[in-house]
């Protein structure tokens, strides 16, 4: 969670570095889908941080400004992801519909392709144990129905349907997800 402003410009840095912005200053006149996928990513942040950090009088003003933004980029880009649910490092590839509402915590260097569904297996699912691990890659078209545990390292094929748990280091496809190889880490 951000409760710093010192932490606030680490998570957005991380953000930032994920992207790997060939022209960053070109970046923000130029409109491209990095730029404001990355603009979406930054006012969630500050959205966080205000959320988050000891309050003060005039604080409300800023948090229900990132909030009235956060709202608007939602409906603009048929967003959704919910506030200090995703670790740093998140990097959202292209413009398109994502769901991500309906799980306790997503690691760090998440990155999420468009028509990603997160959501519940059925109405009364118990969201406390449910998580996403770090390094995660989610393609175009999953459905990832919880409560499940995502390990580190994972890769989730395109169109994958995920009701199980699914280990580090693995690669998961088809509907139901099966494993299809467990990734070689090797020693460092």
């Amino acid at each position: 969670m951000i409760a710093t402003k010192e932490e606030l410009k680490e998570w957005i840095k991380a953000d930032y570095d994920s992207y790997g912005f060939k022209y960053p200053f070109l970046s923000k006149f130029t409109f491209s889908e990095n730029g404001t996928m990355f603009a979406y990513v930054k006012n969630l942040r500050y959205l966080e941080y205000y959320t988050n950090k000891k309050q003060y009088p005039w604080d409300k003003i800023f948090k229900f400004w990132y909030l009235l933004k956060w709202r608007y980029w939602n409906i603009r880009h048929q967003l959704y992801i919910s506030p200090n649910t995703v670790g740093p490092g998140l990097h959202l590839v292209h413009h398109g519909y994502r769901r991500i509402g309906s799980i306790r915590k997503i690691g760090c260097n998440c990155t999420i392709l468009p028509m990603v569904l997160i959501g519940k297996k059925y109405p009364d699912a118990d969201m406390s144990d449910a998580e996403i691990g770090n390094n995660v890659y989610i393609g175009a078209g999953a459905l990832i129905m919880n409560p499940v545990k995502i390990g580190n390292n994972v890769t989730i094929g395109a169109g994958a349907v995920v009701t199980k748990d699914i280990p580090d280091n693995a690669v998961v496809a088809g509907n139901p997800a099966k494993i299809i190889k467990i990734k070689d880490v090797g020693k460092i």
